[in-house]
């Protein structure tokens, strides 16, 4: 007698593709994580007119950003939490050995203090506008429909805690040579709260809080306002720190812009993704670039004008045409607009 075929069990990596496809590290601890999208009557295990599943519902799954099968996208930096600590493991490493360096120069003392109010303006007020980044990273992790949006949106936001903990670090820093009040929390916030310049930024920022449908938050943040005050204060500030003799803080500020464009890379296909999904997701992608464009340009147009105002100074216009530049170089590459430099 013939012994009936023994059917073999599925191997654990079969709920990928239906191919039976190895899955890679990245894949294996993101890929179907989730277990509160896509479900009837309601995402969570509760009554599904309880506040939670209301706002879920109402915000993600009722989001005009839809018609996606959120479990393709990649982060093409394929990050889960062990690459992520190693990596920016080492980015800590090269910053403190930067800071090193500099320190051993006793660097801040040949500073003009022209130049230092100029950080005191617009630096180290810089740490609100990267508490509401940060925030509005955690929303849009918290509501993002897969994995593998959560995991991109939540290591963004662990960057911008990054970015924060060295300008209070340079805030501390440069108090010791150039006057307490530069590590006063309450200076920094008089700024931030009632200087003209910062005004239109804090206005965007706060309404950014507001946005609370997960597509349009993530196209306000990732697509407009984050990119715009990157260029400005990481390719821009930077410069202008290197111009007026500030090593340490242009260095700062340009290893923290490799964050930025890993930022922008993954969020560059999320757009792709949507729009190749469902090509009236681009409609809806554009229209809420064109809300916040506005806001993102005005609050270029107010931080610009301190960059007329330093030792060696740059002419805001130009600021304000290279921060331009660069958003529409990213609005090309994901919404395939053409482009001119």
């Amino acid at each position: 007698m013939t012994a009936a075929p023994h059917a073999r069990p599925l191997r654990t990596w079969s709920v990928f593709d239906g191919v039976r496809r190895r899955p890679n590290e990245y894949e294996a601890v993101t890929g179907h994580f989730h277990y509160h999208f896509g479900r009837e009557p309601a995402p969570f295990d509760l009554d599904p007119d309880s506040a939670i599943n209301r706002w879920y519902l109402r915000y993600r799954e009722g989001s005009p950003l839809r018609g996606v099968d959120w479990e393709g996208f990649r982060d093409p930096s394929q990050l889960n939490y062990r690459r992520y600590i190693a990596l920016q493991h080492d980015r800590e490493i090269y910053a403190e050995g930067v800071v090193d360096h500099f320190e051993a120069l006793d660097a801040d003392t040949d500073l003009n203090p022209a130049w230092v109010g100029i950080l005191g303006r617009l630096y180290l007020p810089a740490r609100y506008a990267l508490h509401v980044l940060q925030i509005t990273s955690l929303y849009v992790g918290q509501l993002g429909p897969s994995a593998y949006v959560t995991n991109a949106a939540f290591f963004q936001a662990a960057d911008e805690l990054r970015a924060l903990q060295w300008i209070a670090y340079r805030a501390k820093s440069l108090s010791l040579t150039h006057g307490h009040d530069l590590a006063d929390s309450t200076v920094a916030r008089r700024f931030w709260e009632d200087d003209p310049v910062w005004q239109p930024a804090r206005e965007t920022l706060e309404r950014l809080l507001l946005a609370y449908d997960w597509g349009e938050a993530f196209v306000a943040l990732n697509l407009v306002v984050k990119p715009a005050l990157d260029a400005l204060f990481k390719t821009g500030l930077a410069d202008l720190a290197q111009a007026n003799g500030d090593g340490l803080t242009a260095q700062l500020l340009r290893d923290s812009g490799v964050d930025s464009a890993r930022s922008q890379a993954w969020s560059t296909n999320l757009a792709r993704h949507a729009t190749a999904s469902r090509p009236g997701n681009a409609a809806v992608l554009a229209a809420w670039e064109r809300t916040w464009r506005p806001l993102a340009e005005r609050a270029v147009d107010g931080l610009s004008t301190v960059f007329g105002d330093a030792p060696k100074a740059v002419d805001p216009a130009d600021v304000v045409a290279a921060v331009g530049a660069s958003s529409a170089a990213l609005r090309a590459s994901w919404a395939g607009e053409p482009h001119t430099a």
